[in-house]
């Protein structure tokens, strides 16, 4: 657990506070394109009527020189937003890794790793105290679920718009967040634990995030979802959504 803390807080954390980053300047872009598209749309049309330019031919003229503009700014701003996705590349790779060690620790796969599965046989605590045996109490694999769905919940409420694939998109990581929960169930009570640590870890951070004080030191741009009371306003937006 303090392991997951440390990892998470120490790579995960600021990977997201540079998330946040890049995000509020790709949303700060947006007005400036908007301008710029206008102009350009402006500039193909006229160039159009000089060059006999075919409807089909202006609308890959204005795709390709508004990408390469967009473009531009992304670069002019360090704001590419391919650099949102850091996080996930170097948490899933990490939370993998672990998983991995741990289920080889706790099954004893290889000669060295005897010693290490007595160790972890009397390592636990309270109903858990065989790391290697599963939870059959189901507390931690239903805690773990619970927990994936809360941190789903909380994004999905925080967006303005929600767009077809979005909403795909958590209807899926709803049913992995479930299907998550029998799985736990099935494998040692280390990695369950670790699942779980490194869920409760995430939650703390994504409301860490929403602080608009830990933004500010951050340097973090403002959003237009953005609010001085982020708490309050979530606790309102799930109970509204949830709760008659």
């Amino acid at each position: 657990m303090c392991t997951t803390l440390a990892l998470r807080t120490v790579i995960t954390l600021p990977l997201g506070a540079y998330q946040m980053i890049v995000i509020g300047k790709v949303e700060a872009l947006q007005s400036e394109i908007a301008v710029l598209a206008k102009r350009l749309r402006y500039e193909v049309s006229v160039r159009a009527q000089e060059c006999g330019w075919k409807e089909r031919h202006c609308r890959y003229q204005f795709k390709k020189n508004l990408h390469r503009i967009v473009s531009e700014l992304y670069i002019r701003d360090n704001c590419h937003p391919f650099k949102a996705s850091l996080l996930v590349w170097v948490q899933l790779p990490m939370w993998v890794s672990l998983s991995l060690a741990l289920r080889n620790l706790s099954m004893a796969s290889s000669p060295a790793g005897s010693a290490l599965q007595t160790e972890l046989s009397t390592g636990g605590t309270l109903w858990f105290s065989d790391l290697t045996l599963p939870d059959h109490t189901w507390v931690l694999p239903i805690s773990l679920g619970l927990i994936n769905l809360l941190i789903i919940e909380i994004f999905a409420v925080q967006r303005l718009q929600v767009s077809s694939l979005q909403r795909y998109m958590t209807h899926f990581l709803r049913g992995v967040s479930v299907l998550m929960v029998p799985i736990a169930a099935t494998v040692p009570s280390s990695l369950a634990l670790y699942w779980l640590s490194s869920s409760l870890v995430g939650l703390g951070h994504n409301l860490l995030l929403r602080s608009p004080r830990f933004r500010m030191a951050c340097h973090i741009p403002p959003l237009r979802s953005d609010s001085q009371t982020p708490y309050r306003d979530l606790a309102s937006a799930l109970r509204k959504k949830y709760l008659p």
